[in-house]
């Protein structure tokens, strides 16, 4: 309706004024910016500007127009921003799914540094459970995935680092009878719920924590609530170890071994093939090499 000059016209003109003084800054005739605020208030029906001997005062519906167009201004100097930034290949948002095995402590550097690094960019984090982290990038909610456990279950346009081997520690509540059983096997712990994860997939087939096949499991959205089931004794199960060492070495959940192997999860970062995107690149520099995944995202 209004093109981004005559804005910029309304603008100067109510911030000095005066056509007069406009006109000077715009390098026109005062007859033209005279002109041109008519044609906007013939096309708006209303009065914008009170034309007074020395000068012109905004009316009411004039203060609401012209806070509403620069409003309007600065949009549009954000939509072209956008779009030269975009051609050359930066997006506005990164897209970071962790998967919920991983530490957290290293997240807030991560986001401090991507906000030092871009002033003009969002990060958008989100967290999914084993097979849900796959969905999401293959799926194009997530550009990178850190994390992400087990062989790779879906194909697509994406690269991989390792990160290393994830150790579980097989816990529970002090109070809890596997706790006095000296040598656990498989049929005493099968009558106690294992506490697990719900993978968060939808359309990939389910996996979860090292469970026996006759136990109930117990399915959980995170390790927050997992944690909070173990130490009031509703369970036992699996915990990522530097997840559970702290817990163990204050006292609020013991560690017991059983005769089967203890689980491994082999895991990695991923990624998006993505030229049109250079975030993703910074990103996958910034988090560094297998080694450094691993002691950042993985180690206790």
């Amino acid at each position: 309706m209004f093109s981004k000059s005559s804005l910029e016209m309304l603008d100067t003109v109510a911030r000095l004024g005066s056509f007069t003084a406009a006109a000077e800054q715009l390098h026109k005739v005062p007859s033209a910016i005279s002109y041109g605020v008519r044609q906007v208030e013939q096309e708006l029906d209303v009065v914008l500007f009170r034309r007074l001997p020395r000068k012109v005062e905004l009316t009411p519906a004039g203060e609401l127009f012209i806070e509403e167009a620069r409003l309007l201004l600065r949009q549009m100097e954000e939509v072209k921003a956008q779009t030269k930034r975009a051609a050359h290949g930066w997006q506005k948002t990164l897209k970071v799914t962790l998967d919920n095995v991983v530490k957290l402590e290293k997240m807030k550097p991560m986001i401090e540094a991507f906000y030092e690094k871009f002033d003009f960019a969002e990060l958008q984090i989100n967290m999914e459970v084993f097979n849900g982290s796959w969905e999401a990038i293959s799926q194009g909610r997530a550009d990178i995935v850190i994390g992400a456990t087990s062989a790779i279950p879906v194909g697509g346009d994406f690269e991989v680092r390792d990160m290393g081997r994830l150790d579980w520690a097989f816990v529970m509540s002090p109070s809890h009878a596997c706790v006095r059983e000296q040598n656990l096997t498989e049929e005493f712990v099968s009558q106690f719920p294992a506490i697990c994860l719900d993978d968060t997939s939808n359309v990939l087939p389910k996996r979860h924590t090292g469970h026996y096949v006759s136990q109930r499991r117990l399915l959980l959205p995170n390790w927050y609530s997992a944690i909070e089931c173990l130490k009031n004794g509703v369970g036992v199960g699996y915990m990522p170890r530097h997840i559970a060492m702290p817990l163990i070495e204050s006292g609020l959940l013991v560690e017991k071994i059983l005769p089967d192997d203890t689980p491994l999860s082999q895991c990695c970062l991923v990624w998006r093939k993505d030229d049109n995107h250079k975030m993703i690149e910074w990103m996958v520099d910034y988090l560094g090499s297998s080694q450094q995944l691993h002691q950042d995202w993985l180690e206790h």
